[in-house]
């Protein structure tokens, strides 16, 4: 079993037992209470007792051919948990069933994305009817040419409970495929390659890697990227020779921080072979000519702190995007000679009031994402005269992004646009003439109309003062005076944005006569990077504030009420769930908690478990007794009491690797003995996934169904 690294009053590692109950026994028609064995945890001078810590396991135990008695104990348990919420929902399950149908029967069977193209090749991918697979495929020179088939997914699955690929990457003569397998959801891949010519896959695998990857212009060095075995954080890139064993790659960087993730990727422009390294507040890259596959890499700028950037290269330049005196980014140049920061001129200077997201290069023309007012822009600058346009949107809430733009010599840019109620759209933009062509438009089967549908963004007002943006969408009949049920959404974390886009599942809810609104809390970027600034570390409950004010306001503004208004979160949207329920568990009466990061000080105080250190400048450091105390008064496990909670369903992945499957687990076990109501509290792990859930086109939304289930039996909304 991995060390723990808490300072424990005990000798072993569960061995911290005070009182210990005998294993019970299970009836699915009462809740399960899970044994207790009391560990006592001391830090800074403080101690804390952990009743279920023992649900803790290894990896190797989870993965073990013959469980130990401990490993036996926890899937009883967590299966007895399972079994109870069947019962519960039980009388759901026809709905259940009727809303997997609905789901899924809006998907088009044999659907097919836009072709995109790149060095001579039209690639897209398509579904078959009835599989729950990609398939992945080229037409060479023009779209009526013969398909070749790269890879089916379909195939590569077989006799699998579980299968994802990512990170194709094709070789620049077109001639062999590198694609990436995980076949246990614990997000550790194994690089494969395919020679297209022939359909052979090569002998070649690459195995704890990361997707993705680089190929040098040679067509047979690949550049790739492997994990920490115990915390997997990608730390390691590797040169691989095709036709060579593995063990025989050899490593051309090594990341010795452990707060900091490592990729590799190819420019734009296919010039440069680019290592990158990112932490929550610094970045930095090192950099090979792609036509030198065995030179070393050399630093693109040392390394600073607390400075964020991204590069990207065209002719004899690099272009940056930079925090450097700039909290909302500004673009820079250098000459490829010459890229220490010290060489740096600013091409588009920093604006208080909009935060640059991004930006893609082209021969003709600069393209800008951008962020102000809690809405996406894109921004288009012709490189010849500098003029510049930015594209303009009607709808109060979207969400537009250029997508798949592998070709740098052309003046068509394409972009995705979508809204809460306007399906994904993928245009195609001449960035001269300003045309619009749209190519394609998800069909939603079974039709769908945007103007039956009202979408909103109104701005609530915080405890503070700060104006929080709330995108809702609802149908047009429903009436804003209290009744009507609102399923209220976030995140809030790590700056990552909630966008409003469109989901043809939610409209299972939405045509129920439900509202569903997005909080744009503090903690994303919807606001620009002080808005994220204002959601972390010392900050955080600020994030917790926003969300539960965003909820009252809504029902003060009459579109719902405390009795009808339910709350939905995953991941770290998951630690706000349950921060939320403790701090106000009477204003909402409903809470779906996805895989939650709920047992933050147990979890970001053990370096062994994966993607702690990478995260200490979003949340703190519990080793540091200011960051302890902070993390402690909110982390969720930690503050649950004695009082009435709403009606719960939490969601765990016994093999996820995000967030590992007994915070879950811990959390309603210490929910269910203590709370003092009697409303519903559900777990449901799948026992065969991690933190993403069920692989596969389809087989996900059994999941989504069960929780729309829940929310609409608690509203009465099932019969």
């Amino acid at each position: 079993m991995k060390k723990f690294t808490l300072p424990l009053i005990c000798a072993t590692l569960l061995g911290c037992t005070a009182q210990e109950s005998a294993p019970p026994t299970f009836d699915p028609g009462t809740p399960p209470l899970a044994t207790q064995k009391d560990t006592t945890l001391i830090e800074h001078d403080n101690q804390r007792v952990d009743p279920y810590f023992w649900m803790r396991l290894s990896d190797e135990q989870k993965n073990a051919e013959t469980p130990d008695a401990q490993t036996q104990q926890v899937v009883e348990y967590l299966e007895a948990e399972n079994a109870y919420t069947d019962r519960q929902l039980a009388s759901t399950e026809a709905l259940q069933e009727t809303l997997f149908e609905e789901i899924t029967g809006r998907l088009k069977q044999d659907d097919e994305s836009v072709p995109r193209f790149e060095n001579g090749y039209w690639y897209y991918s398509r579904y078959e009817t009835g599989k729950e697979y990609p398939i992945f495929c080229r037409k060479k020179g023009t779209l009526d040419a013969t398909e070749e088939i790269l890879l089916d997914a379909n195939q590569q699955a077989e006799g699998l409970d579980y299968y994802a690929v990512s990170g194709l990457k094709v070789s620049p003569d077109n001639q062999m495929l590198a694609f990436a397998e995980d076949k246990l959801s614990r997000r550790i891949y194994t690089v494969r390659f395919k020679n297209l010519e022939t359909g052979e896959i090569l002998p070649d695998a690459l195995p704890n890697a990361t997707p993705g990857g680089a190929w040098a212009s040679d067509n047979a060095t690949f550049f790739y990227t492997t994990k920490n075995k115990t915390t997997l954080l990608p730390e390691k890139v590797w040169r691989h020779r095709l036709g060579s064993d593995a063990g025989a790659d050899e490593m051309v960087y090594e990341e010795t921080d452990p707060t900091f993730y490592t990729g590799v990727f190819a420019s734009k422009s296919r010039a440069y072979i680019i290592i990158s390294n990112s932490s929550t507040l610094v970045s930095d890259y090192q950099i090979l000519k792609a036509d030198d596959p065995t030179g070393d890499f050399q630093a693109f700028s040392p390394r600073e702190t607390r400075h964020e950037y991204q590069i990207e290269h065209i002719d004899d330049k690099f272009y940056i995007v930079t925090n450097w005196d700039a909290e909302n980014f500004r673009i820079m140049e250098t000459p490829e000679t010459a890229t220490e920061k010290s060489n740096w001129k600013e091409f588009m200077p920093h604006h208080a009031d909009t935060l640059i997201a991004g930006l893609e290069v082209f021969n003709g023309h600069l393209v800008i994402s951008q962020r102000a007012n809690a809405l996406t822009h894109i921004k288009v600058i012709n490189r010849e005269n500098g003029q510049s346009h930015h594209l303009s949107f009607d709808e109060p809430a979207y969400v537009v992004r250029p997508t798949g733009n592998s070709e740098i010599d052309t003046d068509w840019l394409r972009i995705s646009y979508s809204s809460l109620a306007t399906p994904n759209s993928i245009y195609d933009y001449q960035m001269d003439t300003r045309e619009m062509d749209l190519k394609k438009r998800t069909e939603v089967v079974g039709g769908h109309n945007p103007a039956d549908y009202t979408v909103e963004r109104i701005f609530a007002e915080a405890r503070d003062g700060v104006k929080v943006p709330i995108s809702l969408i609802y149908r047009k009949d429903v009436k804003l005076d209290g009744t009507a049920p609102l399923l209220l959404y976030s995140y809030g974390s790590y700056g990552s944005s909630t966008n409003p886009y469109f989901s043809s599942t939610r409209l299972s809810l939405l045509d129920r006569g439900f509202i569903y609104a997005i909080a744009h809390i503090r903690g994303g970027q919807e606001m620009g990077r002080q808005w994220y600034e204002d959601g972390k570390m010392f900050k955080k409950k600020n994030t917790f504030y926003d969300f539960i004010d965003c909820g009252q306001f809504l029902a003060e503004q009459n579109y719902s009420s405390p009795a009808h208004m339910y709350a939905m979160g995953g991941s770290a949207g998951g630690l706000l769930m349950g921060a939320v329920v403790n701090m106000a568990p009477e204003a909402f009466h409903g809470v779906v908690a996805a895989v939650p990061f709920v047992d933050v000080i147990s979890t970001m105080w053990d370096e062994s478990i994966p993607l702690t250190t990478q995260e200490f400048d979003e949340w703190g450091n519990p080793k540091n007794k200011d960051s302890y105390d902070y993390m402690l008064s909110y982390s969720p496990y930690d503050q649950v009491k004695a009082q009435n909670y709403p009606h719960m369903m939490v969601t765990a992945g016994y093999f996820d690797s995000q967030v590992q499957y007994w915070e879950p687990a811990k959390w309603v076990a210490k929910l269910r003995s203590v709370k003092t109501d009697d409303n519903l509290l559900l777990l449901e792990t799948n026992m065969s996934a991690g933190h993403g859930g069920a692989s596969g086109r389809f087989a996900r939304y059994h999941l989504i169904a069960k929780e729309y289930a829940f929310f609409l039996m608690l509203e009465g909304l099932d019969s």
